[in-house]
């Protein structure tokens, strides 16, 4: 019998041989060979290092001699760290809830957002292309009613995959495979299972507690046997608060170039009640407004503005938005657009009773929106549809990915 809470659906997400695919996206000459990232020891290996039997935590002498034609990249914390927030900021835009399990490793809530296996594997494959996309990073989903099934999901998923397990699904899964993949399970323990006979999980499903609990102590006997018949309550709980709130809409190409300013004002305006709605329901208020938009020609640009205060309600945010869009007219009008996004971030939470205030006792004033940017007069930015403001407002631009 499987036991947990009902309508529970949870994603497990973890960035591919992390330190190695981020040194091989910065690098094209590292693409496709073996990369081992650490020389005294092994940080990390790409998976083509790893088909020769070199694994995280290995010396580095031993990892050479396992793959004499690895390349060894030296760690770069700074990149890690840019990479790992980029991928958690997808994290936050896809789940109310985000458990870090690492650097490059979460679980996520579905819960109420996926009630379908195929609403599952559509949020998953939304979450890795966004990953893939905006990171350029290789990232496995596992997903399914718990987090042990979830993990494990992740695991048989990998390198670059998803397998969503559905409730129906979960015995076929678990019980072929060998007590030491089950997540939770230590080499100690499955040496002593083994010694038992014990050696796939379908035999643990068939084996008593109480018979567990003679061969490996209570608190473990309990535990695996917990594990074999997957009773997993453990809900995914937060370590951090979120950074930020965000939505984003993918327009396609089709009418890129044929987007009215009526339709990207109400598409803005959707965003900005789905943003708002989920910052007024975590009880999150922030400062800073971020537009976010790619062009036809895959070039990207983000624009922000930081308010005087912190707030929630939709009007302000909108307001401030509507500028940035408008703003931007003269842009989307030249070179088409295929994605608009917005994200509030500055974000502080007031349920802890904490308000955001400036280190100075003078009047607040607003920041400057990124770069040399002119603010719009009040009454330009109380327009409803998309208008040119003029002004010269620049724009910080990526170029399209070769």
């Amino acid at each position: 019998m499987f036991v947990s809470p009902p309508g529970t659906v949870i994603l497990h997400a973890d960035v591919d041989a992390f330190f190695a695919s981020v040194a091989q996206r910065d690098d094209p000459d590292l693409r496709g060979k073996p990369v081992i990232v650490g020389g005294g020891v092994v940080m990390a290996a790409s998976y083509e290092a790893r088909r020769f039997g070199v694994r995280s935590g290995m010396g580095g002498a031993q990892a050479r001699r396992l793959c004499p034609q690895a390349i060894v990249a030296n760690p770069s914390w700074s990149d890690y760290v840019a990479a790992s927030r980029a991928v958690f900021a997808v994290f936050e835009r896809s789940a109310e809830l985000v458990e870090p399990m690492g650097i490059e490793e979460a679980f996520l809530d579905l819960t109420g957002r996926a009630r379908t296996k195929g609403e599952a594997r559509a949020i998953a494959e939304r979450l890795r292309a966004e990953v893939r996309e905006e990171t350029g990073l290789p990232i496995t989903v596992g997903v399914a009613r718990t987090k042990i099934v979830a993990k494990m999901a992740g695991r048989a998923a990998k390198p670059d995959g998803l397998l969503v397990v559905a409730p129906s699904e979960e015995r076929a899964f678990l019980h072929p495979l060998r007590v030491e993949e089950l997540w939770g399970i230590g080499p100690k323990t499955a040496r002593r299972l083994h010694e038992a006979d014990l050696r796939t999980v379908g035999q643990l499903a068939q084996t008593s507690e109480a018979a567990l609990v003679a061969l490996l102590g209570t608190g473990s006997g309990r535990h695996v046997h917990a594990l074999a018949h997957n009773r997993d309550r453990t809900p995914v709980q937060p370590g951090r608060p979120p950074r930020s709130f965000g939505a984003q809409r993918s327009l396609g190409r089709a009418r890129a170039h044929a987007r009215t300013r009526q339709e990207l004002d109400e598409m803005l305006a959707g965003l900005t009640e789905r943003v708002t709605g989920r910052m007024a329901k975590r009880g999150f208020i922030g400062r800073t407004v971020v537009l976010r938009l790619r062009f036809a020609d895959f070039a990207r640009a983000t624009r922000s503005h930081t308010m005087p205060e912190a707030t929630a309600a939709p009007e302000p945010i909108l307001t401030e938005a509507r500028a940035l869009l408008a703003a931007a007219a003269p842009a989307i009008a030249g070179r088409g657009i295929t994605l608009i996004g917005l994200s509030v971030t500055n974000v502080v939470d007031t349920g802890a009773g904490r308000q955001l205030e400036l280190p100075s006792e003078a009047a607040p004033t607003a920041e400057p929106r990124q770069g040399p940017i002119v603010a719009a007069p009040e009454a330009a930015r109380s327009v409803t549809s998309v208008t040119s403001l003029g002004g010269g407002t620049s724009m910080r631009t990526s170029a399209p990915k070769s």
